[in-house]
């Protein structure tokens, strides 16, 4: 794993998206973000309302599809236009003492009338190992919910010896992201979308 500097330009990224493509995932217990985490990992959620009824629902559902919620400035999904199915493959790409190209593949999608998301895991070239789930539910009551679950264990080095730094910017990206979806359905539902 290479970390860049400067900001890797979207060729860059391309290239270490194309090398990871065929790669398999980093950990074992795939799909578990479906149930229960696995032992050994550290495990975080976020969990966060995101508005009422069901044009709140839509517009959470719109922007997830659209990576809105890793529009954070120190942290981007590339491309943004990857389309949420299985087996797509996405950069995450952190600015972490230098800019890293963080490769995962989406393991399972869930698209339900009430619930819709997925769960991405990590591939070799990823300073982590594990899982993350990103989902939209609607309950009974019409209240639209954002919900972040992960498990993880550092994979490079340098996270290993920064694990304490690692945690909080874990627990960093989860607040950011739920503030991210709350912008982005606010705007779209102002917007008439």
């Amino acid at each position: 794993m290479a970390i860049h500097y400067r900001k890797p330009s979207s060729g860059t990224i391309q290239e270490v998206l194309n090398s990871q493509r065929s790669l398999g995932l980093t950990y074992a217990d795939v799909g578990a973000t479906a149930g229960a985490p696995p032992a050994g990992f550290n495990v975080d959620r976020t969990r966060i309302k995101l508005g009422q009824g069901e044009p709140a629902f839509a517009a959470a559902k719109r922007a997830l599809r659209q990576w809105k919620h890793f529009q954070l400035g120190w942290l981007e999904a590339c491309p943004t236009d990857t389309p949420i199915q299985k087996h797509e493959v996405i950069a995450v790409v952190a600015c972490f003492f230098g800019w890293w190209v963080n490769c995962c593949r989406i393991v399972y999608v869930i698209d339900e009338s009430r619930r819709f998301g997925f769960a991405y895991g990590t591939l070799p070239d990823h300073a982590e190992s594990g899982e993350e789930r990103f989902l939209i539910e609607i309950d009974p009551q019409g209240n639209v919910w954002y919900d972040i679950l992960a498990f993880s264990r550092p994979r490079h080095l340098l996270v290993r010896l920064g694990t304490p730094y690692a945690r909080r910017m874990q627990k960093r990206f989860g607040h950011e992201s739920a503030a991210a979806m709350q912008r982005a359905v606010q705007e779209l539902l102002s917007a008439g979308d």
